[in-house]
C-alpha cells in the first residue's frame, strides 16, 4: 500500500478541521446532575434525562464525558431501586447497556463514524474501568434482516413512521421520493425498520429504548447538530403522538421487586412521559441539551462538536 505524503497527512489531521473527539468538560458531571435533578423535581422519570443526555453527547462527539454519566445514571438508579430488586452491579450494567443502545440509534440521525467512535471508546473505558461489568456486555446481536423476518422488519418500521408522522406520512413519503426515489426506501428500509424501532421478543440483555424514549434522542440528536430546526420539530411532534397513541403505556416493564411494586412504578415512569410530552416538558428537553452543547463548546472553544458550526482558524491559501 503506497504511504500518504506528511503534507497529506497533516492536511486530514489539522486543527482547524478538528480531526479529534471533544474532551470531556470539567463540569460535564455537574451539568449531567443539574439534567438529573431537574427531571426527578419534575417527576419526568430516570431515563429520559440519560435517554437525552446519552444522545446529545453521542452527537457531540465526546465519548469520555459518557463516562461520568453512566457513573451518575448508575448510581441514581440503584438507589432508587429496593436492595432485594437491583444491585448497584445490576444498574451500572442496565445503564450502560442503554447507553450502547442509544449510541446505535444515533446513527440514523448522526451517521455511522461518530457511533463507531463513541462506541469504541466507551466500551475501551468499561473493560478498563470495570472489567467484570465488560464481560457481561451483551454480545448477541439482535437486529439481523433475514429472508425470514424482512416482511416483519419492514411491517414495524412502517408502523413506527406512521406513528411519528401521521397524518402526514403519506405525504412526506411522497415528497421524499421526489426528491430522490430511493430517499424514503433508504429511511424506512434500512432506519425505521432496523434501526429505530425495537425488535420483539428477548434481546439477550442488550438495552431498550422504546417509542417515545426514540423521539427524545431525536430531538436531542437534532438538537446538538443544530441547523435541522423542522427535523427537531417533526420530533417534537413524533413524542406528543406517542403519548396520544398510548405507546408510552406498555412502554416500562415492571421492575423485578414484585408485581405490586413493579406496577407503581410502571405508572410513574408512564406518568412522566406524558408530562415530558407537554410544551413545559419539550422545553425543558431543549435546554437540557442546550446545556450539555454550551459545556462542550466552552470546553473546545469550537462549537462542541456540533456539525453546522464553521471551522474556524483556517488559513485560507487558495486563490481561487
Amino acid at each position: 500500500m503506497s504511504k500518504l505524503s506528511p503534507s497529506l497527512k497533516g492536511l486530514i489531521n489539522a486543527p482547524f478541521a478538528r480531526p479529534g473527539q471533544t474532551p470531556a468538560p470539567r463540569n460535564i458531571e455537574a451539568v449531567y446532575t443539574k439534567i438529573a435533578d431537574e427531571a426527578r423535581e419534575r417527576k419526568y422519570g430516570e431515563k429520559p434525562w440519560l435517554a437525552l443526555s446519552a444522545a446529545a453527547t453521542f452527537t457531540l462527539n465526546s465519548p469520555s464525558s459518557l463516562e461520568p454519566l453512566l457513573t451518575l445514571a448508575s448510581s441514581r438508579l440503584s438507589h432508587s431501586s429496593s436492595p432485594s430488586s437491583s444491585t448497584s452491579s445490576n444498574s451500572l450494567l442496565e445503564s450502560a447497556e442503554f447507553i450502547r443502545e442509544i449510541g446505535l440509534k444515533c446513527i440514523s440521525f448522526n451517521g455511522i463514524p461518530r457511533t463507531i467512535n463513541s462506541l469504541n471508546a466507551f466500551r475501551s473505558f468499561l473493560s478498563s474501568a470495570h472489567p467484570q461489568l465488560s464481560s457481561s456486555l451483551s454480545t448477541t446481536p439482535s437486529r439481523q434482516t433475514t429472508p425470514q423476518n424482512i416482511a416483519s422488519v419492514h411491517a414495524r418500521g412502517r408502523q413506527l413512521w406512521e406513528s411519528v408522522y401521521t397524518p402526514l406520512d403519506a405525504k412526506l413519503e411522497a415528497k421524499l421520493a421526489e426528491a430522490h426515489p430511493d430517499l424514503p426506501v433508504h429511511i424506512l428500509g434500512s432506519h425505521y425498520g432496523p434501526l429505530l424501532s425495537d425488535p420483539s421478543g428477548e434481546r439477550n440483555g442488550l438495552g431498550s429504548v422504546g417509542r417515545s424514549l426514540t423521539s427524545v434522542v431525536a430531538i436531542a440528536c437534532l438538537r446538538a447538530q443544530t441547523g435541522v430546526g423542522p427535523q427537531v420539530l417533526s420530533h417534537v411532534f413524533g413524542l406528543r403522538k406517542a403519548v396520544e397513541q398510548g405507546a408510552h403505556v406498555s412502554e416500562f416493564s415492571p421492575a423485578a421487586s414484585g408485581a405490586k411494586e413493579g406496577e407503581e412504578k410502571k405508572g410513574e415512569e408512564a406518568e412522566g412521559i406524558e408530562r415530558l410530552a407537554s410544551d413545559e416538558g419539550c422545553e425543558w428537553i431543549l435546554k437540557s441539551v442546550d446545556a450539555i452543547s454550551e459545556a462542550m463548546a466552552a470546553q473546545d472553544g469550537q462549537g462542541g462538536g456540533g456539525f453546522a458550526t464553521p471551522m474556524t482558524g483556517r488559513k485560507r491559501e487558495s486563490k481561487l
